[in-house]
């Protein structure tokens, strides 16, 4: 095996899960996004407009669904990996709490009498589950060899009307991101973003207009040649 064969199969055994969530508003009038700003000195895409979103952790796995989510769904999330869905679902759920303070899911008698995990504790303790049948599985990119930090990202989409919190109350958020707000799609080219994010927010904006073609979006980097297909 050659130097650049062995770089490359290392540096797709460091790609981490990852779950980002897409809140929408207002998807009939003039659709927004749910984005905050990343700080100036964190390793992965500093100072960057993002979604909320971060790493699929290992407790997301032991947090059951109030609701399940829709068959394709599920399905288009287990396909070439042997991550669960339900614990990519269950970690959008956790990161919109953690980094934005807004609540997403279903009220769940079992929620208060889990043993609460790192990470979850605050979430279960308002009598929510995660409900999978409010999330979407609408894009999937895999960070390019290279970088500081890989990921294996998949993209949920959320109507803000299924909120449980006022979306507009960010008072419980942690310090992750800071200038949260709701972006208009038609505005939101003037914000420092990813490519991905653009692109992702392009896919939006052709769904919302009804021209997305069937399937999910994936942009395959796992090796050095890049792949854009569809799940």
């Amino acid at each position: 095996m050659g130097e650049t064969d062995a770089r490359v199969l290392t540096d797709k055994a460091s790609l981490r899960d990852a779950a980002t969530i897409i809140v929408l508003r207002d998807a009939a009038t003039r659709p927004r996004v749910l984005m905050g700003q990343r700080g100036k000195g964190a390793a992965f895409m500093p100072s960057k407009f993002v979604f909320p979103g971060g790493a699929v952790d290992a407790a997301d796995a032991a947090i059951p669904l109030a609701r399940p989510s829709a068959p394709d769904c599920a399905a288009r999330l287990a396909a070439e990996t042997r991550t669960p869905a339900e614990a990519v679902l269950a970690a959008a759920t956790r990161e919109l709490w953690e980094e934005t303070g807004l609540l997403l899911g279903a009220p769940d008698g079992r929620a208060r009498d889990l043993d609460a995990p790192r990470g979850w504790r605050g979430y279960l303790g308002t009598g929510h589950l995660p409900d999978g049948g409010a999330l979407e599985f609408v894009f999937r990119a895999i960070t390019p060899p290279g970088r500081p930090r890989r990921f294996d990202a998949r993209f949920l989409l959320a109507d803000a009307e299924a909120l449980r919190s006022d979306p507009d109350d960010f008072s419980r958020a942690e310090d992750e991101l800071s200038h949260l707000q709701w972006v208009p799609l038609d505005a939101a080219r003037g914000f420092d973003m990813p490519f991905i994010t653009e692109v992702v927010l392009a896919e939006l904006a052709a769904r919302l207009e009804g021209r997305a073609h069937p399937g999910v979006p994936f942009f395959d980097n796992s090796t050095a040649i890049s792949r854009f297909r569809r799940l």
